[in-house]
């Protein structure tokens, strides 16, 4: 389970309605709460890197510096980097086949707000199963929100 604040989420959702009909892209920085439960701290917009405007439409590549000095300034601390958010325009809130070949890291979480005509429609959270070969969606809660 990923748990997001409320203003969290608010930011996901006016990156990835700010940048349809391309991708919008950022870093969740958080913290392991018990087994099984990642707590988001703070979320971190990049500009989408990747290399042609027209591929932004369905990739995002973060940008390699914010990522490193997001590292260097969790590096001996209690948050990290947990994941990533990107938005999908014009598709649903699960993970594409390009996702999948970029995905790497077991451990990140991947939040995907699906966009529709310009609003966000749906976000959702994933990981990697244990395999690697495929995404399995796990809950995403919003502080204050039902069940959150």
């Amino acid at each position: 389970m990923i748990r997001l604040k409320p203003d969290h989420l608010a930011d996901i959702e006016a990156a990835a309605e700010a940048a349809y009909p391309y991708e919008a892209c950022g870093l969740l920085v958080g913290r392991a709460v018990g087994a099984d439960a990642i707590e988001v701290t703070r979320v971190v917009p990049s500009r989408n890197v990747a290399a042609e405007q027209e591929a932004r439409k369905d990739r995002f590549e973060i940008d390699p510096k914010l990522r490193f000095d997001v590292m260097r300034e969790c590096e001996g601390g209690p948050e990290d980097i947990v994941g990533h958010y990107h938005s999908h325009p014009d598709h649903p809130a699960e993970p594409s086949a390009i996702d999948l070949s970029m995905a790497y890291d077991r451990e990140y979480v991947w939040v995907i707000a699906a966009v529709a005509a310009g609003r966000v429609a749906r976000v959702a959270a994933h990981r990697l199963n244990r395999a690697g070969d495929a995404f399995e969606e796990i809950p995403l809660r919003v502080q204050g929100q039902e069940g959150a």
